[in-house]
């Protein structure tokens, strides 16, 4: 049975996890390219009204699959992943693994690429195999957290803009991960074409430098999301005791990564602590089945990843590429 989507509106979604954003669907996998066909644009406009769209069952497997399925929803625009901040595996062309990092950690709600001046506007993420205990993909509303942030320091944050600082070596991801290359002088062409200052120091370490906003537009709504990783970036995110035997081990200038005020003001942890628990009181969370494809628009939803246990795999796809400097994209700053 091929479910076909005409005339399928958002207000038909189910919920789950709270939100209202589920399509289930029953596709023969024989079926599933005569189903993209007819029902790929209307897909994305669902995408484009709500922001959030997961389609349930839908018979995907393989990197092959995905990629051919992620290239028609996304119209062709699958991305690279450029200027790494994560550990991932590339699969096929342009899908890649969940960020690979420990399975009991972690990650907090972001938008992907928010520290940079270029990022993907629609992310996609499939389940090839759900694990047993947690591993849930939350997620959280780019607008209400904007709206949640107190207004004094969402102000200060949108005045005065944000300096992401790294230092690429053991402790975090290497630059020639990092960039994707093991040439410097492609990751300095890379560094002058991003607007990133950079500093090679020593035989075989360096030092980048990005300044980048806080808020904008959503270049098609209007709305006002807030669209950074300042709270991620900081070293107050880090678990106190990692904390510490980072700042006990490296100077402050050279901790593998942190964020200032584009002025290179420190920026204070009770500010981030607030915005941190703005994240946690957005986060919509819900249980992988194998088979679920988790499509967002990455400036009106962030993303984390729950702790688990068990096999947990999940493939990641990201398409359609913004710039800070887009006439289409406005940023917030404040008149405070």
């Amino acid at each position: 049975m091929t479910n076909n989507l005409m005339g399928f509106n958002v207000a038909d979604l189910a919920e789950v996890g709270g939100l209202r954003m589920m399509l289930p669907v029953e596709i023969d996998p024989e079926q599933l390219d005569e189903w993209l066909n007819d029902n790929a644009d209307h897909a994305r406009q669902l995408l484009e009204q709500n922001g959030a769209l997961l389609i349930r069952q839908l018979p995907a497997h393989g990197s092959k699959k995905l990629e051919k399925v992620m290239s028609k929803l996304f119209d062709d625009s699958l991305l690279e992943y450029n200027f790494r901040s994560t550990p991932r595996t590339k699969m096929r062309g342009r899908i890649y693994t969940s960020s690979e990092y420990h399975a009991d950690e972690t990650i907090l709600l972001h938008n992907e690429n928010a520290y940079c001046n270029e990022w993907a506007m629609k992310i996609g993420f499939y389940c090839v195999k759900a694990s047993e205990v947690g591993g849930a993909t939350p997620i959280g509303d780019s607008r209400k957290i904007y709206r949640d942030i107190p207004a004094d320091i969402r102000d200060r944050f949108e005045r005065k803009g944000l300096l992401y600082v790294r230092n690429y070596g053991d402790i975090d991801l290497p630059w020639t991960e990092v960039f994707q290359t093991t040439d410097r002088s492609e990751v300095e062409q890379y560094c002058h074409n991003s607007d990133i200052e950079f500093q090679w120091i020593g035989q075989n370490g360096l030092r980048t430098k990005q300044r980048a906003g806080v808020s904008y537009l959503h270049p098609r709504s209007g709305e006002a999301v807030w669209f950074n990783q300042a709270h991620l970036f900081h070293i107050s995110s880090m678990p106190e005791q990692h904390r510490h035997s980072l700042l006990d081990t490296f100077k402050t200038e050279d901790l593998p990564r942190n964020v200032y005020f584009a002025d290179g003001e420190e920026i204070d942890d009770q500010s981030l602590d607030i915005i941190r628990q703005v994240y946690r009181r957005h986060e919509v969370a819900f249980q992988w089945q194998d088979g679920d494809l988790l499509l967002l628009d990455n400036m009106l939803f962030a993303h984390g990843r729950h702790p688990f246990s068990g096999n947990r795999r999940i493939l990641v796809g990201m398409a359609t590429p913004m710039s800070s400097q887009a006439p289409e994209l406005k940023a917030v700053v404040s008149a405070v």
